[in-house]
């Protein structure tokens, strides 16, 4: 009896520390700054990015947040939602190179918004809607480097882009643009404002991934266990 106690005990820590170690990563991996939908096809049109921004300080609230729009290839038609105890700030930038459109030749589009007035307190999140008219059809992907402003005078950069199949520490929002006939985008759902931290987790799909993987690990731990005390029943026959 001894013997099966100890395997089950052993089996039932490594389950424990794996499902653990798992869990805290899920919940750094939906910390970040991101952008909803994560895709939208190449030139779409009148749709809506989401940009959610988690509050990931305990004793300190996000006061401002800057979010940068790429100009080499230009999100076009940018209209800002809207947002409850926010004011919005609106840059637009001259293009190098104009875009040309059914509705003529755009020279200026928007390159930065930056929100202020407004809190995010420890253990919250904030989404900020912006709608488009056009996204570009010569790039895969886009990235909008954002900043994040706390009451404490900390300044987050989520400018850091993927490099060698690494996730780096802090990255920047990206939206994959996909091939496909140019057609009028879904229109994203509104959502209620500031929300918990927890709400953010549930629609992280690598949170979603890890914690399957922790389902995993728990099943294949319990099942060394039942090996083990049948093998020791075994022994004892």
């Amino acid at each position: 009896m001894s013997t099966t106690r100890t395997a089950l005990r052993r089996a039932a820590a490594v389950t424990a520390l794996t499902a653990a170690g798992l869990l805290a990563a899920a919940g750094v991996a939906s910390a970040h700054v991101t952008v909803h939908p994560d895709s939208y096809a190449k030139g779409a049109t009148d749709g809506v990015l989401t940009f959610r921004v988690p509050n990931e300080e305990d004793t300190a609230s996000t006061t401002e947040v800057q979010v940068f729009l790429p100009t080499d290839h230009p999100v076009l038609g940018v209209l800002v939602h809207p947002q409850d105890g926010w004011t919005a700030k609106v840059t637009t930038t001259k293009l190098r190179t104009p875009v040309k459109t059914d509705d003529g030749t755009i020279t200026d589009a928007v390159s930065a918004i930056t929100w202020t007035g407004g809190k995010i307190g420890a253990g919250q999140y904030e989404d900020f809607d912006v709608a488009f008219g056009q996204l570009p059809e010569d790039t895969g992907r886009l990235t909008f480097k954002t900043l994040q402003t706390y009451s404490d005078g900390k300044v987050v950069r989520w400018i850091e882009e993927p490099s060698g199949g690494d996730e780096p520490e802090n990255p920047a929002p990206a939206l994959k643009l996909t091939a496909g006939a140019r057609t009028t985008a879904p229109a994203a759902s509104k959502s209620s404002g500031t929300g918990t931290a927890e709400a953010a987790d549930a629609s992280d799909s690598t949170a979603r991934g890890l914690g399957v993987a922790g389902l995993v690990v728990g099943v294949l731990g319990l099942a060394a266990a039942a090996f083990a005390l049948v093998r020791s029943r075994s022994a004892r026959s």
